[in-house]
């Protein structure tokens, strides 16, 4: 019998209200999570490990680092065939590309958590445990990176949003869809992600700022920033990748200093193309050097961006990590 480690990292899936508070808090250790699922030793042999209790707002890049070398210690041992990470789920799609980014490994690797707390009608954590226990025993599940398993459906970790603040089906890949499904215990998988990427990074050292634009924005935000010492942007423009004209000036400033600066859209679905040719325009923005995120979101590009200048601060190296000779 194939045997799974599950690495506990806090989250919803531990936790229950406490009744002075009348509000969820981390309560539940990992020997009353696993007990809830039952049956689960008919399937695989279980190693539990307690990373932390934090819940998702308290992630760190810094704490994935520490994650992700954790994992792979894990993962080194050859009575190991997976390894399951609970996590919160608010910032679970960033800890799960941070991971996808970072390891190298064919085993597979589940991040899974719960939408219900353990005091509400419908917990769903043991549930998605058992489900996210099944793929890690699945010899279609190797090679294919970091998972992300909600409500019996599998998702690239590149791929996959919280679209939702409270269903069950929070989790969603909204432009390519679920890779995958569980079954009656089974894992079926009905496409593959081919673009996989692994970047080798010892520390994080590098500060990231998001900045949404909204209908006459300026570069106040982006100048002070720069004032402050910030090693990257990333940009969530609207549409196509375009921003309002007033913005543009900071850009250029950032860029000719040497800080890389992330085009992605703000949109839910689609990717940045330099197709508009106006002030503020993507072509307008191209030429000047901005790096293209294809259809990364905001949060997403902001990971990448703080793994990949940890790893070089050269910016034609960062432009190929994130465009990958799409915009050729």
């Amino acid at each position: 019998m194939k045997k799974v480690a599950v690495v506990f990292n806090g989250g919803t899936i531990s936790m229950k209200v406490d009744p002075k508070l009348q509000a969820a808090v981390p309560s539940l250790s990992s020997e009353e999570i696993m007990a809830m699922v039952t049956g689960i030793e008919g399937f695989a042999s279980i190693e539990s490990f307690t990373f932390s209790k934090l819940p998702g707002p308290h992630m760190t890049p810094e704490k994935m680092l520490e994650l992700s070398k954790y994992i792979k210690e894990i993962l080194d041992r050859d009575d190991i065939s997976g390894v399951v990470v609970t996590h919160g789920t608010d910032s679970l799609e960033e800890t799960a590309y941070f991971l996808d980014l970072t390891i190298n490994s064919e085993k597979p690797i589940i991040v899974t958590g719960a939408m219900r707390n353990s005091s509400e009608l419908g917990y769903d954590g043991p549930a998605n445990l058992a489900a996210s226990i099944c793929t890690a025993i699945s010899e279609e599940a190797k090679g294919r990176g970091v998972l992300v398993c909600f409500n019996d459906e599998l998702f690239c970790a590149s791929e996959v949003t919280k679209r939702n603040s409270m269903s069950l089906n929070a989790f969603q890949s909204p432009l390519f869809g679920p890779i995958g499904i569980i079954d009656s215990n089974k894992v079926i998988f009905y496409r593959n992600s081919i673009r996989k990427q692994h970047i080798e990074i010892d520390n994080v050292n590098a500060n990231v700022q998001l900045i949404k634009c909204v209908t006459g924005m300026d570069s106040t935000l982006i100048d002070y920033c720069i004032e402050k010492g910030t090693d990257g942007f990333v940009i969530e423009g609207m549409g196509r990748g375009n921003v309002p004209p007033n913005m543009v000036s900071e850009i250029k400033k950032a860029i000719d200093l040497g800080i890389p600066v992330v085009v992605v859209s703000r949109c839910f679905e689609g990717r940045v193309l330099d197709s508009y040719g106006y002030p503020g325009g993507g072509r307008e923005l191209r030429n000047l050097g901005v790096i293209f995120g294809d259809t990364l979101p905001g949060q997403k590009a902001r990971i990448k961006l703080i793994v990949a200048l940890s790893k070089t601060r050269d910016l034609n190296e960062i432009k190929r990590i994130f465009e990958m000779e799409l915009y050729n």
